[in-house]
């Protein structure tokens, strides 16, 4: 393996590793292209092969790919981080920071959708935040599109809902 394809692995783990949340293939890809650190397809490859090696866990949630880092990839960071020079990690220190909330909420808000037993669909919502569910909520309907629509509402909704729902409620 050559010591820049080492390198673009690690700057993953570094990543992943930084936050408490997991960061979805779009997000690392925005950082890393944007840097110009390398093209698509290489990085596409690094991923995969993070994830063979159990270094990552990969998640598909709706057409989203989360990556997770597991504790072998950890513990392989620890070993190597050294490799990442100090501007690398500058950079990516400072793109986490400038990014964190926009990082954070979408990973906070996650929404999917699935067919039912009786051939409806439920589209399945949560707020978290740290490790709490701060919002569960499963809406039965009769209509994909509208089970896709309501997923892709809960986002930018889903705060205005929280708040409506603990008004009522209270």
């Amino acid at each position: 393996m050559s010591e820049t394809q080492t390198l673009y692995k690690l700057i993953i783990l570094y990543m992943l590793n930084r936050v408490t949340f997991p960061l979805s293939n779009a997000q690392l890809s925005e950082f890393i292209l944007e840097k110009e650190y390398t093209d698509y397809f290489t990085l596409q490859q690094a991923i995969f092969e993070l994830d063979s090696s159990g270094l990552i866990r990969l998640e598909t949630v709706r057409n989203t790919t989360l990556c997770h880092i597991t504790e072998e990839g950890r513990t392989t960071l620890i070993y190597f981080e050294k490799k990442i020079s100090s501007a690398i990690r500058e950079d990516i220190d400072t793109f986490l920071s400038e990014h964190k909330y926009k990082l954070r909420n979408e990973h906070s808000t996650p929404a999917n959708y699935y067919r039912t037993a009786t051939g409806e669909f439920a589209a399945h919502c949560r707020v978290l935040e740290r490790d709490s569910t701060l919002i569960d909520l499963t809406l039965t309907v009769p209509v994909e599109e509208q089970a896709k629509a309501i997923c892709s509402h809960w986002r930018d909704k889903s705060q205005e809902i929280y708040a409506g729902l603990i008004q009522s409620l209270l």
